[in-house]
Order: C-alpha cells, then sequence, then structure tokens
C-alpha cells in the first residue's frame, strides 16, 4: 500500500515584509511508502464500544462506537497517575460503556465520564474525544486520561458541573 502525494509548495516569508520566496518541492516519487503508514497507526489500542445513545448528551452526531486509547496517552496516564492504567487499565471499556455521570470536557466534543467500579471498590475519571463528521472518518473516539479519584473529587464534581448524564 502507499499514499501518492501529488505536490507540496512551501513559502517562506521574511516577517519584516523584506522577502518572500515560494519553493516547490514536487520532485520525486512523492510517494510514503506503507511502512510509514503502519507506524502512524501501530500503538493504537482498542478498548471496546460506546452506546451512543448515552453519549449524545455531548454532542449529537458520534460516527462510531468504537472507543481505543493511544499508547502515548498510556504513558501520559502513567506518568501522572501512576500504576493507575497497570493496575485498572481492564476497567475502562466498563468505565466508558456504563459510566455514572457524564459531563461535558473541558475541550468540544469531549467527555468527562465518572463511574465507580464496585469489584474494586473504585471511583475514575476518565476524559473521552468523541468523533463528529468534522473529523477524519478513519478516527475512533479515543480516550484521553484515565485516573482514580477520590470522594472530594467525586462530590465536588456532581455538585458543580452540569451533570449531561446520569445511570438509573
Amino acid at each position: 500500500m502507499a499514499i501518492n502525494l501529488y505536490y507540496v509548495t512551501i513559502t517562506k516569508i521574511d516577517f519584516r515584509g523584506k522577502t518572500a520566496k515560494t519553493v516547490d518541492k514536487s520532485g520525486g516519487s512523492g510517494i510514503i511508502k506503507a511502512k510509514n503508514v503502519e507506524t502512524a497507526v501501530s500503538g493504537v489500542n482498542f478498548i471496546g464500544k460506546i452506546d451512543r445513545e448515552i453519549y449524545k448528551c455531548v454532542t449529537e452526531d458520534i460516527i462510531t462506537d468504537d472507543v481505543v486509547i493511544t499508547d502515548e496517552r498510556i504513558k501520559h496516564t502513567e506518568e501522572n497517575h501512576p500504576d493507575v492504567y497497570k493496575s485498572y487499565g481492564q476497567y475502562l471499556q466498563e468505565i466508558v460503556k456504563a459510566p455514572n455521570y457524564i459531563f461535558a470536557g473541558n475541550r468540544p466534543k469531549t467527555a468527562l465520564i465518572l463511574k465507580h467500579v464496585p469489584e474494586v471498590d473504585e471511583k475514575f475519571k476518565t476524559v473521552m474525544r468523541l468523533i463528529t463528521p468534522e473529523d477524519d472518518e478513519s478516527f475512533k473516539n479515543s480516550i484521553i486520561t484515565f485516573m482514580k479519584t477520590d470522594e472530594k473529587e467525586w462530590s465536588r464534581l456532581v455538585r458543580n458541573k452540569k451533570i449531561l448524564y446520569k445511570s438509573e
């Protein structure tokens, strides 16, 4: 598999307004070999599926129910919340499939999810980016971060944030 790039034009501008020149970089084959394409999508881990009806409270036009987490986001979680992913990552599917609460995230098309997992008697806060028709159709809903939360933070969020969804 290969992707053909037709041409690339780069414009160099001196911001003092003195010079501007265009450089045509269309020489060569313009082919990116499949190895590079595969590298661009490696490190994506399938979590599970969401119920789009539940998440319509965040955005109406979710185009996929698939959820993934990238190796980069796993690394972020491990660096900022040590041992959480390693110890509790297996609960991510349950967290996104059956949340206790959903709030709007800090960015558009982002859900802040709270879930109490009775098997381990722990509470989790997860942020997930939802994919809509405005996004690349090959993208999947993705976990941005995942952490344990304590009762104080849980109560603060429920008290102060607008609840978009609450499980029965």
